[in-house]
Formats: structure tokens, C-alpha cells, sequence
């Protein structure tokens, strides 16, 4: 007889309970969310100017929509950014001067100004 697969993910009674947010809209008691406030809907994004979702934010569904579509209608009246370029310092990797078993890339310069000298003497 197969054994019974164990099962993966967390166990419910192990799991923290996180206590639900509260969203920054029903805090300050905002009754209209409006697409020319852009300090507030800058709390509502990223730093690449991404939507946050409803579970970071703590937006229920309406108050999610309304954000989004402000967020949209101050993006297309240049108010707002659709991205943000962040730049971020990489490490590791392969050093640019070694090329492996290509060969050096010097070569083919080279042979370019030989076809040409060839192709004005002919």
C-alpha cells in the first residue's frame, strides 16, 4: 500500500496571524480620491512607480480601483511617472576584459580595414 505524501506549505496552526492593515484612505478619512493629489498618491506606489496591491497597502476593492484610476489618469496628465529608473550597484559576474574562448575582439577590426583598403586598390 503507498504511503500517504507528506503535505507541504504551513501548517494552519503555525501560521502568524498578521493583524490586517488599515488603509492610509480610511486613516485620514478621504472621502474622494483625486488624481491631482499626488502626495497622496505617491504613497500608493513603489519606488519604480508601481501600484502597490491591496495586501501592502490595506485598500479594500473599491478604494484599490479608485487609486489605480487615479494613479492612470495622473500618469496620462504627466503628473506622475509610469517608471522610476533605480539603479542598483551589481557585483560578481565575469570580468569584461576576459573574453574566454572568443578570442580578442581586436582581430576583427583589423580585417574590416584590410577588405577596405583591398576593395579601393581593386
Amino acid at each position: 500500500m503507498a504511503k500517504a505524501a507528506p503535505k507541504r506549505g504551513k501548517n494552519k496552526d503555525n501560521a502568524r496571524r498578521s493583524k490586517k492593515k488599515i488603509s492610509l484612505l480610511t486613516q485620514e478619512k478621504v472621502e474622494f480620491v483625486d488624481y491631482k493629489d499626488i502626495n497622496m498618491l505617491r504613497r500608493f506606489m513603489s519606488d519604480r512607480a508601481k501600484i502597490r496591491a491591496r495586501r501592502v497597502s490595506g485598500n479594500d476593492s473599491q478604494q484599490q480601483k479608485e487609486i489605480a484610476r487615479a494613479i492612470k489618469n495622473a500618469r496620462e496628465m504627466a503628473l506622475l511617472p509610469y517608471t522610476n529608473r533605480v539603479t542598483t550597484q551589481r557585483g560578481g559576474g565575469r570580468d569584461r576584459g576576459e573574453r574566454g574562448d572568443r578570442g580578442d575582439r581586436g582581430d576583427r577590426g583589423l580585417k574590416l580595414e584590410n577588405a577596405e583598403i583591398r576593395e579601393t586598390v581593386t
